[in-house]
């Protein structure tokens, strides 16, 4: 089935030249909690295209790291063409890497949802198809009923008129993206730029949340 996506029209010859210079990018792997540091921890978002998620999380003080995958699927070590076909299973998600001394598992929920339309639950902005719909994994009952908290006061709240129709998932195997996909809003700024205005993802968000402060 055919996806209703800008991605498609700019990645290609990017896909090609990536695999035959960077090979075939970083071995899939399982999600670990922070082994090598007490004060580090993962989450996994899930908002739409993993270069905008990234980019929206590479700005909050206290994340370490982000890295573009997949998550939520039915075929071991999926690729990109196979998750953004919608036949694989996976959704777009972005690994993020955070130090708790700096920012909370909360605070991350809380700036998660003004970087999505919660009410979309066909996808995200111009992409569309349940590869690119918003989700939040939880790795333990904690955090998922941090999740499921979030939600609810969000929709409580009033401030959205419609259903949050944001997922509350268990996390399973991650599995990072082709090298070209990370940092993809640092590595090629240009391309990226056009990308989320071309997809209006910002013009969305303004009429959701309002203008940023």
């Amino acid at each position: 089935m055919a996806q209703l996506s800008m991605k498609p029209i700019l990645i290609p010859l990017l896909a090609l030249c990536a695999s035959l210079l960077l090979g075939c990018g970083a071995p899939p792997q399982a999600s670990t909690n922070g082994d090598a540091n007490a004060d580090q921890a993962e989450a996994i978002f899930a908002g739409g295209c993993f270069w905008c998620t990234e980019a929206d999380f590479d700005k909050l003080p206290g994340v370490l790291k982000t890295t573009s995958g997949y998550m939520g699927g039915h075929l071991p070590n999926p690729s990109y063409e196979q998750v953004s076909s919608g036949t694989s299973g996976h959704i777009e998600v972005v690994q993020v890497l955070y130090d708790r001394k700096q920012i909370s598992y909360a605070q991350l929920l809380e700036a998660f949802w003004p970087t999505i339309d919660p009410l979309n639950g066909e996808g995200q902005f111009c992409d569309r198809g349940p590869q690119y719909r918003s989700a939040i994994f939880y790795a333990n009952a904690a955090e998922q009923a941090q999740a499921e908290a979030s939600k609810s006061a969000l929709q409580d709240s009033g401030r959205l008129k419609g259903q949050v129709r944001t997922e509350i998932l268990p996390r399973s195997t991650f599995y990072p993206a082709e090298d070209y996909h990370q940092d993809y809003h640092q590595r090629n700024p240009l391309r990226y730029a056009y990308y989320r205005n071309g997809c209006g993802r910002d013009q969305r968000l303004k009429q959701l949340w309002g203008a940023k402060p």
